[in-house]
């Protein structure tokens, strides 16, 4: 997957937004949200995740047929919404939405890899990387429907 220059600028910057949004001067109660560095670095890093798996050829055939912008729309929403920003998911629900495509906990395995890649691309810092996996693992559970 190729990316044009202003991709790549803006995750540049999104990047140093993020590490320097994580510095450890900053108010310890700011949203998760607030400390990922908002919607434009949750953007970013969505965007190199559907990178990611993309590249999986362990996973990437559950998104063979995805509206890749829809997904990407919906990833941002969801991710903003879970770290406490002012984003609504507009999406299904996970068990409708993962309903008989019988992913595997190693396909779900593979996907949680994809984003951690993602996340330290951007040099997302330890708590904030392990608060979000937090707070998005729990939907394993819908997702998954093949252990």
């Amino acid at each position: 997957m190729k990316f044009s220059k202003q991709i790549v600028a803006v995750a540049v910057a999104v990047a140093a937004t993020w590490t320097l949004s994580s510095a450890p001067s900053f108010a310890a109660d700011r949203s998760l949200y607030e400390r990922l560095g908002g919607q434009g670095a949750i953007q970013a890093v969505v965007t190199k995740f559907i990178g990611n798996v993309g590249a999986d050829k362990r996973i990437n055939g559950y998104f063979a047929k995805a509206d890749l912008k829809q997904l990407n729309k919906l990833l941002v929403e969801q991710v903003c919404a879970a770290s406490g920003g002012p984003c609504s998911y507009s999406g299904r629900d996970m068990k409708t939405t993962h309903k008989g495509m019988k992913v595997t906990t190693a396909a779900f395995t593979a996907l949680v890899e994809d984003l951690v890649s993602a996340l330290d691309t951007f040099n997302v810092p330890k708590k904030e990387k392990d608060e979000l996996l937090a707070v998005l693992g729990p939907m394993k559970s819908d997702i998954v429907e093949v252990p």
